[in-house]
């Protein structure tokens, strides 16, 4: 309690320390001591439309294209579509996660790095991949990264959002959850955000097997 005998004000994580503590405690599924990104990252339903389509979009270049996976989990997406780029780097915030991906996934043109993607400068690539990472993030985490994504050519957005009308962008405290609590979901182009692109494109809609339900969608964004 406060001196004026309020409630107490809940004060955030470091977004590391909150990241960490969903794989050590298993918050988003899977045994004890494994490292599991949730059924986001495994339900067949959710991933196989989705790596085909990422798989039809990198395929479509003439020339192989770079790829930079930012918060990329237990990579189990990921390694799908390596085979189809360049190079593909994938980014994640925890190091143990990170250290494990290195040792479990090695092919040639694959590389992880463990960063803080909204404090530490990100990875030079063509194509910028969020899968349902910024949804855990808060407005203001959010904001420093969308700063640096106009570096990129192509974003592929993938997000968690309610069914229906909602109000979008509600603030949250970086973390497991994610805006459906409160009835809201993310649109990067909408205010406090506003990011500008030359084009964006739905390309996926399904519906989730989440508690609170939702639809997970798949957006294309070029940015240059």
């Amino acid at each position: 309690m406060n001196k004026k005998g309020g409630k107490r004000s809940k004060k955030p994580w470091a977004t590391k320390a909150a990241m960490e503590q969903v794989y050590e405690m298993n918050l988003w599924g899977g045994k004890s001591s494994e490292f599991y990104s949730g059924t986001g990252s495994h339900h067949p339903d959710i991933i196989e439309p989705y790596i085909e389509l990422v798989t039809n979009f990198l395929n479509s270049f003439e020339d192989p294209v770079s790829v930079c996976d930012l918060g990329c989990g237990d990579f189990n997406v990921g390694k799908e579509l390596i085979k189809y780029t360049s190079n593909y780097i994938a980014v994640d915030i925890v190091e143990p996660l990170i250290v494990h991906n290195t040792e479990k996934f090695q092919q040639e043109n694959l590389e992880f790095h463990c960063l803080d993607i909204a404090k530490d400068p990100l990875p030079t690539a063509e194509v910028v991949i969020l899968r349902q990472v910024l949804q855990h993030l808060s407005n203001a985490e959010i904001q420093s990264i969308l700063k640096k994504l106009t570096d990129f050519k192509y974003l592929i957005l993938t997000e968690h959002l309610p069914e229906g009308d909602f109000v979008p962008n509600k603030d949250i405290i970086s973390g497991q959850g994610t805006r459906l609590k409160k009835q809201s979901g993310l649109d990067i182009s909408a205010p406090p955000f506003d990011f500008q692109a030359l084009e964006k494109r739905t390309l996926l809609k399904i519906h989730s097997d989440d508690p609170h339900k939702g639809i997970i969608e798949t957006s294309l964004f070029k940015i240059q």
